[in-house]
């Protein structure tokens, strides 16, 4: 969706743009880290045609302002809240990816009423380990290292050598790939560089993750939930599911075969095939109202 396509809500004195479509029971898509509503675009489409959709570019990403400050989960959990009451939607469904799926259970632990269920893609928060190029970018000095190897030359020239290993078979490069290359490029901006580090120094350090959501689980047994990952994933590796599947009695996994770190960038038609299996074992069919089943 183009960015004149957008919508703009000011919050706190800053401008968050959102995608706002469709019709039905409310469905929130989080992006990850160094993401923006456009790592959703195949969901967008054919969800909307189901559900009313809202896709935010967070603050510090995409179209969005990028301010100085809070970059925490529980920042980032607020404007997700604030982006609900300014629409007057009281709940709704939360997908998460990566950062976003931390961001949705930040959401569902300080606002409990404002989410029915969660769906979790690849998301963080549910364990340590984390690809050792995000624990390097969270090191003092890699301020300075960010924009070199975000430039524009350099990244020309990997992504051609990675066009011609494509060609050729040496290299697969899928859709996770892609998408995890244009993300980092986008850390040449200096405003939305320093809101990655932000972001990323408070829930990573050079151990690894340092927020970890199980423990909070036990106080929503009842919490309908869907965790989606790719069996490739090398950023957040599939494992975590376990940790999740401990804590969540209805819990529901599913693991993309030959799918990396977007599994519904991967294999949109598989992603929304899982995601409507959960919806209506949730009780939620097309057309219908939300059924509330977090706690």
């Amino acid at each position: 969706m183009a960015t004149d396509q957008l919508q703009t809500v000011v919050l706190h004195g800053d401008q968050l743009k959102y995608v706002d479509q469709g019709s039905g029971p409310v469905v929130v898509l989080i992006h990850g880290l160094l993401g923006a509503h456009s790592n959703w675009e195949p969901q967008i489409e054919t969800l909307s045609r189901h559900y009313r959709v809202i896709a935010p570019d967070l603050f510090g990403h995409g179209a969005s302002d990028k301010p100085a400050g809070d970059y925490s989960l529980s920042a980032h959990a607020a404007t997700v809240r604030d982006l609900l009451e300014a629409l007057d939607i009281p709940s709704a469904t939360l997908v998460g990816h990566s950062l976003g799926g931390g961001i949705a259970m930040q959401t569902l632990y300080l606002f409990p009423d404002r989410v029915e269920r969660l769906c979790l893609v690849a998301s963080g928060g549910l364990g340590p380990e984390v690809s050792p190029l995000l624990r390097a970018a969270t090191l003092p000095g890699s301020e300075l290292v960010l924009p070199v190897l975000a430039s524009r030359t350099l990244t020309d020239v990997t992504d051609k050598a990675l066009g011609l290993f494509n060609k050729i078979g040496l290299f697969k490069l899928g859709a996770s790939a892609s998408e995890a290359r244009k993300s980092f490029a986008s850390v040449s901006d200096a405003s939305t560089r320093q809101a990655f580090l932000a972001t990323a120094r408070s829930v990573i350090n050079y151990n690894g993750q340092t927020v970890n959501a199980t423990p909070h689980f036990a106080n929503f047994k009842n919490l309908q939930a869907l965790l989606v990952w790719g069996e490739e994933d090398t950023i957040i590796p599939n494992a975590h599911t376990e940790n999740a599947r401990a804590e969540l009695p209805l819990g529901r996994v599913e693991i993309f075969k030959r799918a990396g770190h977007f599994p519904h960038l991967d294999y949109p038609d598989r992603f929304d095939r899982v995601f409507s299996e959960f919806m209506t074992d949730c009780g939620v069919g097309i057309g219908t109202g939300p059924k509330a089943v977090s706690s």
